[in-house]
């Protein structure tokens, strides 16, 4: 079967020059739903991977307000549901109250990250003038999807093999509002508990909170800091969750403006606060790092006295756009550039017995986006799947396979004109070694004109996929996903503490 369940109108200039409205970034109006039979099958899917591969994507339909962003568009889920050796496709917007409101207006009406200042009416996010596109997150938790955007948003929840949005949550979700859940929140794999946090322009500037297996909110408590920041991503550990005070934010004399211009302080420490997962703010022991900033974490975990992060750091986050470029997008590009801000795995140890911070780099090789199995978030772990990125271009070319215990790496590169997003491992049924398992991940076309999802073996990326599944239409090139376990779709699977 080959549906097509939905159309939306795009109303987005057909000349315009913004590189992140066409070619990979080109969004999808048409929201499709797929079986087997109507899937091309490249190689052979696999009878015991069980679950759903879930990616979110920013999909602009509108004219943008000002100059586009790519974390500025609408929420766009994109999903392969596995079963007994077959698969579903599915595509569907995130139906937040802005996607609602523009489809009636048939226009944009909010700006994004670049013109937060042109807001005319009450927007969403830590900002509080953005519209909530429900755009950069997705994960799993309590037998629902939860997607949200980076600048927080609320949280809206999904059904995880339908795609159908059932809005924000109205068990917790009124309880967190205005400032909402921000993305990177993480689910303990052990007790089904949900950490995230929320972060926003007045005192106490953060707030972290731990909703139960049964999506009730148990823990929401404010997190002091010294002032208004920008953070990304948090960890957790079995029995801590790690959150971030980081040197790149919001310039305070602008800001009090009502100017946003983000700024790296590079003579400020990173901060990073050691919170017990039920704990407050007077809880929380807060250890200083060399200043830089943390997009993506890979895991973290409690070794001994200490507790160990892992994830991609940045020294140098906001580095000078080229000065002689007459491309109007150069700064944007430069810093969503991996090869420019040198993102590279490194590693924390935070002693909690000596009060001491001990760093060092795993990899002097540019990588991003780290990810674990699902099994080992917040436990001792030996694998990181990383994606590559072209130079000069926010695109993934690849993925690099760590191994963190016993040393050596692997990769797999996808090819010339073909660039992916985030990478999944959805282990076997029955799994008993941490690879033992697929990654998985969509890749998008552009010499094909068309797009995949690549399903290769965990513990052996560089022999290349098993199976290849062309979608029915080509896709835009998106950010985060999750991986469903089949145990997992209608509940949390508490394997106890």
């Amino acid at each position: 079967m080959l549906e097509v369940f939905n159309r939306v109108a795009l109303t987005i200039r057909p000349d315009t020059d913004n590189p992140f409205l066409q070619g990979c970034y080109q969004p999808n109006d048409i929201e499709y739903t797929a079986t087997s039979d109507t899937l091309q099958v490249i190689g052979e899917i696999p009878k015991d991977l069980f679950g759903i591969y879930i990616r979110n994507t920013h999909n602009q339909v509108h004219e943008p307000i000002g100059m586009y962003h790519p974390f500025d568009g609408d929420g766009m889920l994109h999903a392969m549901f596995f079963h007994d050796g077959k698969v579903e496709y599915r595509n569907r917007f995130v139906r937040t109250t802005g996607f609602f409101a523009e489809q009636g207006a048939g226009r944009s009406l909010w700006p994004g990250l670049t013109a937060p200042d042109r807001y005319q009416r009450r927007g969403w996010g830590s900002i509080g003038a953005m519209k909530d596109n429900a755009g950069t997150d997705v994960i799993a938790h309590g037998g629902r999807l939860l997607a949200s955007m980076s600048q927080c948003s609320e949280p809206y929840r999904l059904d995880p093999v339908t795609l159908e949005t059932f809005g924000p949550d109205a068990e917790w979700g009124p309880a967190i509002m205005p400032h909402g859940i921000s993305s990177h929140f993480k689910t303990d794999p052990e007790t089904g508990e949900m950490m995230f946090f929320n972060y926003g322009e007045d005192a106490p500037y953060m707030n972290y909170g731990v909703v139960d297996p049964d999506n009730r909110l148990v823990h929401y408590v404010p997190i002091d800091l010294p002032g208004c920041r920008w953070p990304h991503d948090m960890a957790i550990t079995k029995n801590y969750a790690v959150l971030h005070d980081l040197p790149m934010f919001f310039d305070p004399e602008k800001l009090a403006q009502g100017r946003h211009r983000l700024r790296f302080y590079r003579d400020i420490p990173s901060r990073f606060g050691i919170i017990p997962r039920r704990g407050r703010s007077e809880d929380i022991r807060w250890f200083e790092g060399t200043p830089c900033y943390i997009l993506h974490l890979a895991n973290g975990y409690e070794d001994g006295d200490e507790v160990v992060m892992d994830g991609c750091i940045s020294l140098d986050p906001t580095p000078p756009a080229p000065t002689n470029s007459p491309d109007r997008y150069a700064r944007m590009l430069a810093l969503l550039d991996k090869h420019n801000t040198r993102t590279r795995m490194h590693r924390w140890r935070f002693n909690l017995k000596t009060g001491q911070t001990h760093e060092e780099f795993l990899d002097d090789e540019v990588t991003e986006f780290p990810i674990v199995s699902n099994d080992f978030v917040g436990r001792p772990y030996r694998y990181s799947y990383n994606a590559l990125f072209k130079p000069g271009a926010w695109l993934m070319t690849g993925v690099k396979r760590f191994d963190l215990v016993g040393g050596g790496e692997a990769r797999y590169d996808y090819g010339e004109g073909r660039f992916g997003s985030e990478a999944q491992i959805g282990r076997r049924v029955g799994a008993t070694a941490e690879d033992d398992g697929y990654l998985l991940t969509f890749v998008t076309d552009l010499t094909a004109n068309r797009s995949e999802c690549l399903v290769l073996n965990a513990a052996d990326i560089a022999a290349g996929p098993v199976a290849r599944i062309v979608l029915p239409h080509r896709i835009s090139v998106g950010t985060h996903a999750c991986w469903v376990e089949g145990d997992r779709i209608r509940g949390e699977r508490i394997r106890g503490a």
